[in-house]
Order: C-alpha cells, then structure tokens, then sequence
C-alpha cells in the first residue's frame, strides 16, 4: 500500500505542475488573443483553438484531481444524515460506480474516440493538431478516476473510516 500511496503522490505532485502549467497558458494565450484582436490591427488565428483545447484538457484532469480532493460538487446532505456503516457503504458504493463509468464511458470510448480520429487522420483546422492527440485526454481522465477510485476504496477499508466523501 505505501507503494501505491507513494506513486499518488508523485502523481498528484505531476498533475498538479500540469494543471497550473496549462491554466498559465490559458491565461496568456487568451490575453494574447484580446491584445491582438482590440490593440493590434490583425487578431491571432491560433488562439482560440488552443484556448479551447487547453479547456477540454484542464477540465478533464483537472475534473478527476477535484474528484481526489473531494472538491468537486456533491450531495452530502444524506450521507451525513446516515449512520457511520451505511455511509461507508454508500462511499464505497459510490466509488464502485465512478470505477464502472470510467471504464465504460471514458476508457473505453476515449480510446475508440480517439483511436478512430487518429486512423481518419482528422487535424484541427488552425493548429493542425491531431485530433486524436486532442481527444486523449478522456481515456487518461478516466485512467485517473479508477485510479483514485481505487484509493478511495482502499482506503475506507484500510481504515474503516469515512473521510469528507462527497457523493
């Protein structure tokens, strides 16, 4: 289990450098595009894709770290009301369903998202990217989410306690 706890750490150490890193260039890169588009007489043609990619990728990852964190939005109201087994249950239970969603939904079709657009060979129409590149970020969002799933579960029954878990 240290292991495991010792690659989260490093993982969330990355992701978080990552997240900030990309919200930095978001903020350039959309102040560039308001300084070329009412200051300078030709506006950027770039920037608005790029604006809108670096969004797709920030709130992807950045969805699945507030998941870690327990900082995305919940409905704990109930879960509160419960008794301490029944809300232990009920976390775990939540869990189990992320795991199957991300497996399902974002794995899965992240991956045929992607892997169709990259055998299309589909480019964005500005940058040029590879919209494969572009789409990858759902498998590797949905790799992150069973991946603190399965923290989230460890760790209820390592401890047998319920942390701030949001559901």
């Amino acid at each position: 289990m240290s292991t495991f706890k010792s690659f989260i750490v490093n993982l969330n150490r990355v992701l978080r450098v990552l997240l900030a890193s990309m919200m930095a260039l978001l903020v350039i890169n959309v102040t560039w595009q308001v300084i070329t588009r009412f200051v300078l007489p030709h506006p950027s043609s770039f920037t608005e894709e790029l604006a809108r990619f670096l969004l797709i990728w920030i709130s992807l990852l950045g969805s699945a770290y507030a998941f870690h964190t327990h900082s995305h939005l919940g409905f704990d109201y109930l879960v509160n009301k419960m008794s301490r087994s029944t809300s232990i249950l009920v976390a775990k239970m939540g869990y189990v369903l992320v795991i199957l969603f991300a497996i399902s939904v974002l794995v899965v079709g992240g991956l045929n998202l992607a892997y169709i657009t990259l055998l299309l060979e589909q480019r964005s129409a500005v940058l040029g990217l590879p919209m494969g590149a572009v789409y990858a970020v759902t498998p590797i969002s949905g790799l992150l989410f069973i991946v603190y799933s399965t923290l989230g579960l460890l760790e209820l029954k390592d401890s047998n306690k319920l942390r701030e878990v949001a559901l």
